[in-house]
Parts: structure tokens; sequence; C-alpha cells
């Protein structure tokens, strides 16, 4: 058996296809698996165990594209593949599964694509309360695959020995002892229906910062937002006493590996609903997810019940969930009413809860006065 795995585009959609993954493999032992993704998410998988071959396509917007796809199609076609699974859906990814010339082409039914799936299930426009790993799991039903199970299919990041060895050297050099408590705090988002306030970011590193002098708080970004995580490590400082100024440390932008890498030495992750919050997932460390415009119960790390999951939340509003492109109350309130105080109250909460406990991860803000506990 011979099968194509499709997933393009966003970071995060591509961690949720990797407990599909297992999956597929554990129902196709002796199958041969190749994966394509865009080089935006390729370290989520390049080193996955349960594949044999992944494929990086050029970023939508990259310069020579079409010529590049045009061999990437002559590529997939002399592969002759039994089965082609697109988990995406997209224009591109559909037709890159329909011209693979795969025997068996699965996909969701979707307007004027539909056609290029030998096999269609459905795809509801409603937004659900569903997790996006069971959501892109669909496509598996029509193999007689069960549905995943997050103490058996966890999202998975292979660990890189490289970024791993990077991140120690760096946190090393910026003065972490080893075994010393360190905090990531994620700034980034994809959008700013998902982006916290900037002085939000600023009074939780002074919480943080204030409770315990061992601790030690690294702010990540994307690339496009490294000026803002800078500023908000300069705020925080100047608010701190000399004492505990030392706690906020800078250092530098992290790739995708050496993000999972870092995030992997912490004692807790703390970051909105974006990529970096499912590279979290993926590990075993403690996470304190901010969601606005959208639920836990879809974008929460899915992971067993082991491991701690804390969410940030307004969540008796009538306008959230949202579609992202247009605030109905024009304010944000999703966000920005969520409280620092609050996301402090969960941190302290995750940090100091006893291991192997179970921990309820329906806990969650109320408008910003803190957790239901």
């Amino acid at each position: 058996m011979n099968i194509l795995l499709v997933r393009l585009r966003l970071i995060g959609d591509v961690v949720f296809t990797t407990p599909a993954i297992r999956a597929i493999r554990r129902h196709y032992p002796d199958a041969r698996i190749t994966y394509i993704v865009e080089e935006e998410a390729a370290a989520i998988v390049r080193h996955n165990p349960h594949l044999d071959n992944v494929i990086v396509a050029r970023s939508p917007h990259a310069p020579g594209r079409l010529r590049a796809d045009i061999a990437l199609v002559r590529r997939l076609r002399r592969e002759q593949y039994d089965l082609a699974i697109d988990f995406h859906g997209g224009p591109r990814s559909s037709l890159l599964t329909w011209l693979s010339g795969a025997r068996t082409r699965i996909g969701y039914e979707v307007a004027g694509r539909s056609w290029m799936y030998t096999i269609r299930v459905p795809r509801p426009r409603a937004l659900r309360p569903r997790h996006s790993v069971v959501s892109q799991w669909d496509v598996l039903l029509p193999l007689g695959i069960a549905p995943p199970d997050p103490e058996l299919d966890a999202p998975y990041m292979a660990e890189d020995p490289v970024a791993s060895s990077s991140v120690e050297r760096r946190l090393a050099e910026a003065g972490v002892a080893p075994g010393q408590p360190v905090i990531v705090v994620h700034v980034s988002a994809g959008n700013p229906f998902r982006r916290w306030p900037f002085a939000a970011f600023v009074e939780l590193a002074c919480r943080l910062a204030s409770k315990d002098p061992k601790r030690r708080i690294i702010f990540t970004s994307g690339p496009s937002d490294a000026a803002a995580a800078a500023a908000i490590a300069e705020e925080a400082r100047a608010r701190l006493g000399t004492s505990e100024r030392q706690a906020i440390l800078e250092c530098g932008e992290f790739d995708l590996a050496e993000l999972q890498a870092l995030i992997a030495r912490a004692a807790l992750y703390i970051g909105g609903d974006s990529g970096p919050l499912h590279i979290a997932g993926t590990t075993g460390v403690p996470v304190v997810g901010l969601y606005g415009p959208t639920l836990p119960v879809r974008s929460q790390p899915f992971r067993s019940a082991r491991f701690i999951n804390a969410a940030a939340e307004v969540s008796d509003l009538p306008c959230r969930p949202c579609n992202q492109r247009r605030c109905e109350p024009g304010d944000f309130r999703c966000l920005t009413g969520i409280s620092a105080e609050a996301v402090a109250v969960l941190a302290e909460r995750a940090l100091g809860w006893p291991e192997g406990q179970h921990y309820d991860s329906g806990l969650h803000d109320d408008r910003g006065r803190g957790d239901k506990s």
C-alpha cells in the first residue's frame, strides 16, 4: 500500500494531523506513507517515525511556485499512490490530491472541488464545539479507523537533538541554571482576533516574576512580532524592582524545532490559540491557553489527562466563537476581558499542581475574574 497524505498551510493544523499519521501506520503497518507539507510547518513532521517520506511544497507566494508545483505533480504521478488523503480541502491541496493519480482519494465535501475525490466526507460550515483533531480525523473514518483517543493518539513532534542542544546552550549563556523554572510566554497570534493586549502581557510577567525570584520568563514570538516581544520584556523590566528584573530574559528568536525544545524544557507555557500553543501540546509541559474568539474544546492540547491544560476565556459571550472576520461588538472583548490577574492565578495553580494528580481542564477564567476553583 502506497499512501499520500496532504496537509498544507498552518502550523496548528499540521500538528493536529499527527495523531492521524500514527493511526494510519497502526492500520497499515507495512504501507509506505508520504506527507506533503509547506516549509513553514515542515519541522513538525520532518522526523516523524511513522512517515517514510516528507515532501516540502513551496509556500503559496514563493517565487517559482507554479513551476515547482508542476514538478511536484510529475513526481507524485511517478509514485503511483494507491490512496491519497487530503486533510486540508483547500484549492491547492485538493488539486494535488486529484493530480496524484491515486486510485482512492479521500477528501471533504467542498463546493466545486468534491469531484476530485473518490470518497467524500461531510464538512459542516458551522463552527462546532468539536476538537480539530477529531474534525480532521473524519477523513479516516471511511477506512474503518476508530475515532481518536487523546490517551493513545496525542499530537506528536519528534525531538530534534540539534535544536535541543542549541536551546540548552542559549539558556546557559543567559544564566539559566539546570532545573531552574522557565516560563515561556508567547505573545504572537495569527491575527488580531487572537492577540492578547500588550499591557496584559506586561502585567502578567510582573506578577509571575514577583512571585518567585528563581523564575525566568522568556517571551517568544513570530518573526514579525519580535519587536513587540522585546518591547514587552523592556516594559516589564521597567516596572519590576532591581532584584526582580533578572527574571525577564531575552534569548533571540527560535525556529519551530528550537521552540519545541524550549517549551519541553520549561515549567509552564502561556500563549494564545496559535501554532506555538499546539507545539506546546506535543510536550508534557503545563499549558495555560488564552482563548478569545475560539473555544478550548476545539483548540486546547489534545493529550492525556495526566497533563495540565488550563483555559483562560470569557465564557458567556453570545458572539463567541466567531468567524474572525469582523468583531461584532468592535472591542475584542473576548480577549480584553481576560485579565492578567486571572491568567496569573491559572499559571500559579498549574505550577503548583502535584505531579501525577488529575487536573480538571474544565476550569477557566470567567469574565476575567479568576478561575472557578
